[in-house]
């Protein structure tokens, strides 16, 4: 997929100011970083452009400030950045004016510099044309390695791609090469598992999911809707009620697109919404007034894996049962180990993205024998559901 977009590969950074927008949004607790996974993903572009003898100049947003907020300063992060990387990483303390500029014209080829959040200017998030000038005198090519910020035409993560000549980073064109060999020009055939709580955030990615896979997996408190539609009856089970319709148009786009629809067909139910609780597993015509569906039920789960060996490619967005809480974990445990167990017995192409989703493979102990995992939430969503993202859009070859 990334041949139809300029990567690394295309540029000579030699000597040149790179501008370089990444992803520093990291989890922080008393002014540490807490989990370096994002620094480790773009330790690779940084370091190639670094060695190659070009300007490393970092941009990217923390938080969301409302103006200048040192809660939200990217210091601490460029820190834990260097400790990474295991070189030094500079910082400018604003990413335009004459403090920035002050910092990069001291730049020697090969330094690294962070500049200071992007998003305390309130022209970042707008795409004034006047910051993205600003940001460009800045440097001489402009590399996006951001993709879970490539949802959003920003200044730094779009703007700049129309002054500057644009590249994909290595994370970026690793994620663009997953997501295409998922979706985009899969291996056949391709199942879908998407879970969650709710129908409603997920309407866009069912639609668009039911007309490019095989097999689409509905799990978590979004299939109680679709069970609802069909006439079972979920007693107090997490329900969008009101979205039955919706469910029924989808179910129905799905029978026309020639994509086989899996609901469960057994579930695990409790009376509290509370860890250990008492649970036991019922068929979907016994499920009781008063109880909950907390899990996918055994039956349910051999369905899942039975899909699963017949696949080729995967794509996974979202839990099927309450996974935060035991035993309530059971069933997407079950589906992602043997997911993982098929991806390293190279039978299958494993992509997977979206907040939840990490959590719960890694929780199952699975995330690192998945063939890609993406950390980008809404851009992730986003490009599962169709929409062109202009982040990646303005980096495709003319």
């Amino acid at each position: 997929m990334t041949n139809s977009f300029r990567t690394l590969d295309d540029v000579d950074v030699k000597g040149k100011r790179v501008l370089v927008r990444v992803d520093l949004n990291v989890p922080m607790d008393g002014g540490k970083v807490t989990d370096a996974t994002r620094l480790e993903r773009i330790a690779p572009t940084i370091t190639e452009i670094s060695d190659k003898g070009g300007k490393v100049i970092l941009l990217a947003h923390f938080g969301r400030p409302k103006g200048r907020d040192d809660k939200n300063s990217l210091k601490p992060v460029a820190a834990a950045l260097a400790d990474v990387i295991k070189r030094p990483v500079a910082f400018a303390d604003d990413c335009v004016g004459d403090v920035a500029a002050t910092a990069v014209g001291a730049m020697k080829d090969g330094d690294i510099l962070c500049l200071e959040n992007t998003r305390f200017h309130s022209a970042e998030e707008k795409n004034d044309p006047a910051f993205v000038a600003e940001l460009a005198k800045l440097g001489d090519i402009w590399v996006n390695d951001a993709f879970s910020a490539a949802h959003r035409a920003h200044a730094s993560t779009e703007g700049l791609g129309h002054k500057l000549p644009a590249y994909a980073g290595r994370t970026m064109q690793a994620e663009l090469d997953a997501l295409g060999k998922a979706l985009d020009a899969p291996t056949k055939p391709v199942i879908a598992i998407v879970g969650g709580a709710k129908v409603s955030s997920k309407i866009d990615l069912l639609e668009n999911l039911v007309t490019k896979v095989d097999a689409l997996v509905i799990g978590g408190g979004m299939a109680n809707t679709f069970l609802h539609a069909q006439g079972v009856k979920v007693g107090k089970s997490l329900c969008e009620k009101d979205l039955a319709a919706t469910a029924l148009r989808i179910i129905d786009k799905a029978e026309a697109s020639g994509c086989a629809i899996i609901l469960p067909v057994d579930a695990i139910v409790a009376f509290h919404f509370a860890a250990n609780t008492p649970s036991h597993a019922y068929g979907l015509d016994a499920i009781p007034d008063e109880g909950m569906i907390l899990d996918i039920g055994p039956q349910s789960i051999e369905r899942i894996n039975a899909a699963i060996d017949d696949a080729a490619t995967l794509v996974w967005n979202g839990p099927v049962g309450a996974f935060e809480m035991t035993p309530f974990d059971r069933g997407t445990v079950a589906s992602a180990k043997h997911a993982a167990a098929r991806t390293k017995a190279k039978k299958l192409i494993s992509v997977a993205g979206g907040g939840d989703t990490v959590a719960a493979l890694n929780h199952a102990g699975v995330a690192d024998d998945f063939s890609y995992i993406s950390t980008a939430g809404g851009a992730f969503l986003e490009w599962m559901e169709g929409k062109p993202l202009p982040g990646v859009e303005v980096l495709k070859k003319a």
